[in-house]
């Protein structure tokens, strides 16, 4: 049976928790305690500070389970488990980047405010990813149809997975180029923002980092707040393509959130080192319709084949570091030009 760490080693899920909130507190209580626009030296540490952590915490995961019963051939599938999550929430959420681009050019956001606004995008995160995630794993232990026979092989289909490989073949399929991101596209008429506008009036204008303000004795919300819900509303959005894609790499729900959450978590920092690049993942959208598609291929052969996580991973990072290769030596007509 696969055992998770929470069953192996419960006190290991507490430190992840520590880890977490210490750093949070850190970024927001001490490092960005004023709203200020963040540079590309400052993005660049805290990218490194976070992608350093999450290779740190997949070694204490190798450790621990090479000291159980498993023995290093476990304890290198849950290493690359890990890892494999970890690339593909990261490399899809740096397609999360174009439309927050986007987004902030829409509402007009102060640059200096960008930070604040990702901060409490990503405390939503925090929760909606692990609503998904703990219930997803249930939910595919639930659907497992009785053992047959199927192109002469004795398989058990699960009817989740089959469907979320579907789903994530013509995911690849739309998402192929990155047409989706519409740059006429009215967020103010997005599910977030239509949210906060059945609550509170919207002022017409920014009060610094606030949320709320009052004119004429009426409290209103800022569109501040208004930013806030349409980027987790989004983040909401994309967490349907990438969820059912690390259901693909693992089954161990602490493996999966733990890879979310410290890819998410670095999301800010690279948010602000490659907006100012962004030319340089001009393909990069290519790169994830490929690697979704072969996630959902993946899921699709699962009964029949089991692809392993160590080559999941080495396809994944392949595909990625193609992506990058390619749009640096073929960048877009227009980046050349500019």
């Amino acid at each position: 049976m696969d055992k998770s760490i929470i069953d192996l080693h419960p006190g290991l899920v507490a430190g992840f928790i520590i880890v977490v909130v210490v750093m949070l507190l850190l970024d927001l209580g001490v490092f960005n305690k004023k709203a200020h626009e963040v540079s590309s030296k400052e993005a660049t540490t805290w990218t490194i500070v976070w992608i350093s952590l999450s290779m740190v915490f997949s070694v204490v995961v190798y450790w621990v389970f090479n000291q159980d019963a498993g023995g290093h051939a476990l304890a290198i599938e849950k290493f690359t488990q890990f890892q494999a999550a970890y690339w593909i929430e990261k490399a899809l959420s740096v397609d999360n980047l174009f439309v927050f681009i986007l987004v902030f050019g829409f509402f007009k956001v102060p640059r200096h405010l960008h930070h604040k606004v990702l901060f409490w995008g990503i405390i939503g995160a925090l929760i909606s990813r692990a609503i998904f995630i703990f219930a997803g794993v249930e939910l595919i232990d639930l659907t497992y149809l009785p053992e047959m026979t199927v192109f002469g092989h004795d398989v058990k289909i699960n009817v989740v997975m089959t469907l979320f490989g579907l789903f994530l073949i013509y995911a690849g399929v739309k998402s192929w180029g990155g047409g989706d991101h519409d740059e006429e596209q009215d967020y103010s008429k997005s599910a977030g923002a239509k949210l906060i506008k059945s609550f509170w009036k919207v002022s017409d204008s920014y009060n610094g980092d606030k949320f709320f303000t009052t004119q004429k004795g009426v409290k209103m919300a800022t569109p501040l707040l208004v930013v806030v819900a349409v980027i987790e509303f989004t983040d909401v959005l994309f967490a349907v393509d990438s969820i059912p894609a690390i259901f693909a790499i693992s089954k161990d729900p602490f493996i999966l959130y733990t890879s979310n959450i410290f890819a998410i978590l670095g999301l800010r920092s690279l948010y602000f080192l490659l907006s100012n690049f962004i030319h340089m993942f001009s393909k990069l959208p290519y790169g994830l319709a490929v690697i979704l598609s072969f996630i959902g291929v993946k899921m699709l052969i699962s009964p029949w084949y089991h692809i392993s996580s160590p080559v999941s991973l080495g396809v994944v990072g392949g595909i990625l570091i193609l992506s990058v290769v390619v749009s640096v030596m073929f960048p877009d007509k227009e980046e050349k030009s500019a």
